[in-house]
C-alpha cells in the first residue's frame, strides 16, 4: 500500500468528545448525592454530611464551569481527558477517605476512570491512572475515617481481610482494564483494516471503470472521425484535377490515413467492449493470466497450470476484488519464494478453485493461526515498525476479506516435509464466480 494510505490507517485516534466524560460526572454526582441520602435517612448511619456534600459540590461546580466555557461536543486531547479521570479518581479518593477508605463497598469504583482510560486513551496514560488509582487506594488502607455504621462501636474489619480487599480492587483494576484495553484494540485495527479494504476496492473499482469509459469514448469518438475521414477523402479527390500542388495533396492524403488508421483503433475498441473482454466478462485463465503478468519479470519462476475439464471453463466478472485479491496472494509468493511459483486451477460444475503455493520458507505455525488477521506479517520490520515493502501487514486481510465478500473460501497451510513452502487455497461455488451481482457483493 501507498505512504498516503499507510498514514491514514496508522494515526491512532484517542480522542474522547467533553461531553461523554461530563455525562459520566453528572452521573457520578447523583449517584453520589443519591448514596449519602440513603446512608443518613434510609439506615441511619453518622456520616459527615458537609464534608461529603463540599467534594460532591466542588465537583458539580467543575461541571458546570467546563460545560459553559467548552463545547461539549468538542473532542478533548488524550492528556486533558486523562487529567479529567485522574480528577475523578481523587474526588473518589476524598470521598472515601471521609467514609471509611477500603472497608467502604464503594471504593471499587476505582476500577471505573481507569476503564474508561484503557478503552479511549493510549496504554501510557491508563498506565499512569491505573498506578494513581492504585495508590490511592493503598494510602486509604493506611489512612481514613471510620465507616459509618449502626451502633456506638465502629466496624472494625480484619487486616487480613482489607489486605485481600486491597489486593482484589489493584487486580481488578489492572486485569479488567488490560482486557478492555485489548478488546477496544482489536476492534480499532479491526475499523482501520476495514475502512483501508473499502478504499482498497474502490480503487480496484474505478481502474476497472476506465475500460467502459475507453469504450465510451470510443462511441462518441467515431462519428467526428467519420466526418473528418470523408471531408479528407474529398478533398484529396478534389485536388487530383491539379488544383492542388503536391505538397497539398500528399498533406491530405496523410491526413485521410491516419483518420483511417484512428477509425480502425475505435472499431477494435467497440468489438472488444461488444465480446465483453476485457472490459465485462473474463474466464478464469484470462483472470490467472493478469494476475501473473505484473510478477513475471523478478527472476522467479511462476508456472501456471489449468487443469481441463469435461465441463466449459467458468466465465466470471472481471472483479476488481478478485483481481485485487488473487494478485495480492500471488505478489506474497513471489516475495517470499527462492525459485517458484505454481498457479494450479480446475474446475467442475460445482466449485472453482485456484491454488497458489511457493518454494519458500513457508508460513511459521504461530502466524499459521492467525493468518488473515489485519497488521500481522511474517517480513522483517524496520525501525519504524513496518515491513521491508513498507507494508503493515494488511494486504493478506485485505485479499482474504475481499475473496471472502464475493463467496470464496480461502486457507493458508504448508506444503507436506520434506518440501517447503506456503501454499493458498481459493475455493469458490461455480454459481457465485459466475454470477453477475458479485461485485455488488464486494461492495456491500
Amino acid at each position: 500500500m501507498s505512504e498516503r494510505i499507510t498514514s491514514d490507517f496508522r494515526q491512532p485516534r484517542r480522542y474522547v468528545r467533553l461531553d461523554t466524560i461530563l455525562r459520566l460526572r453528572w452521573l457520578a454526582v447523583l449517584g453520589q448525592l443519591v448514596t449519602i441520602f440513603i446512608v443518613t435517612e434510609g439506615l441511619d448511619f453518622d456520616v459527615p454530611v458537609a464534608p461529603c456534600i463540599a467534594i460532591i459540590g466542588l465537583s458539580a461546580l467543575f461541571n458546570l464551569v467546563l460545560q459553559v466555557s467548552i463545547d461539549p461536543v468538542y473532542r478533548l486531547e488524550p492528556p486533558y481527558a486523562a487529567a479529567l479521570l485522574a480528577i475523578n479518581i481523587a474526588e473518589l479518593a476524598a470521598l472515601l477517605f471521609l467514609t471509611g477508605g477500603l472497608q467502604n463497598p464503594f471504593s471499587f469504583l476505582f476500577l471505573a476512570p481507569v476503564l474508561i482510560s484503557a478503552t479511549a486513551l493510549p496504554t501510557r496514560m491508563t498506565l499512569g491512572l491505573g498506578l494513581f488509582a492504585a495508590a490511592c487506594a493503598t494510602a486509604l488502607g493506611f489512612f481514613h475515617l471510620p465507616l459509618p455504621w449502626a451502633g456506638d462501636e465502629p466496624l472494625v474489619l480484619p487486616r487480613t481481610y482489607m489486605t485481600g480487599v486491597w489486593l482484589s480492587i489493584v487486580l481488578a483494576i489492572g486485569v479488567t482494564s488490560l482486557y478492555a484495553f485489548q478488546v477496544t484494540e482489536e476492534a480499532r485495527k479491526l475499523s482501520d483494516a476495514l475502512a483501508a479494504t473499502e478504499l482498497v476496492l474502490t480503487r480496484e473499482q474505478h481502474l476497472t471503470q476506465i475500460d467502459g469509459l475507453a469504450a465510451a469514448a470510443a462511441h462518441e469518438l467515431g462519428t467526428p472521425l467519420s466526418t473528418i475521414f470523408l471531408i479528407s477523402r474529398e478533398l484529396e479527390a478534389a485536388g487530383q484535377s491539379g488544383s492542388l500542388d503536391d505538397t497539398i495533396r500528399n498533406d491530405l492524403k496523410t491526413l485521410r490515413e491516419q483518420a483511417q488508421r484512428c477509425r480502425e483503433i475505435l472499431a477494435k475498441i467497440t468489438q472488444l467492449s461488444s465480446e465483453g473482454a476485457p472490459f465485462d466478462r473474463m474466464p478464469l485463465s484470462t483472470l490467472i493470466e493478469e494476475a501473473v503478468a505484473p510478477h513475471r519479470d523478478f527472476g522467479i519462476t511462476i508456472a501456471v497450470r489449468i487443469a481441463l475439464s469435461q465441463t466449459s471453463e467458468p466465465v466470471g466478472m472481471r472483479n476488481p476484488a478478485v483481481l485485487y485479491g488473487v494478485g495480492n496472494i500471488l505478489e506474497n509468493a513471489v516475495d517470499f519464494a527462492r525459485e517458484r511459483v505454481e498457479v494450479n486451477a480446475w474446475w467442475n460444475a460445482e466449485r472453482v478453485e485456484i491454488v497458489i503455493s511457493d518454494d519458500g520458507p513457508g508460513i511459521p505455525p504461530d502466524i499459521l493461526k492467525r493468518i488473515g488477521e489485519p497488521y500481522l506479517t511474517r517480513r522483517r520490520r524496520n525501525v519504524e515498525g513496518q515491513d521491508r515493502h513498507g507494508g503493515l501487514g494488511l494486504g493478506v486481510f485485505i485479499a482474504r476479506t475481499l475473496l471472502e465478500r464475493t463467496g470464496a473460501k480461502v486457507s493458508f497451510t504448508n506444503r507436506t516435509f520434506p518440501a517447503h513452502g506456503a501454499v493458498v487455497s481459493i475455493v469458490w461455488p461455480r454459481s457465485d464466480f459466475e454470477t453477475t451481482e458479485v461485485l455488488s457483493a464486494a461492495l456491500s
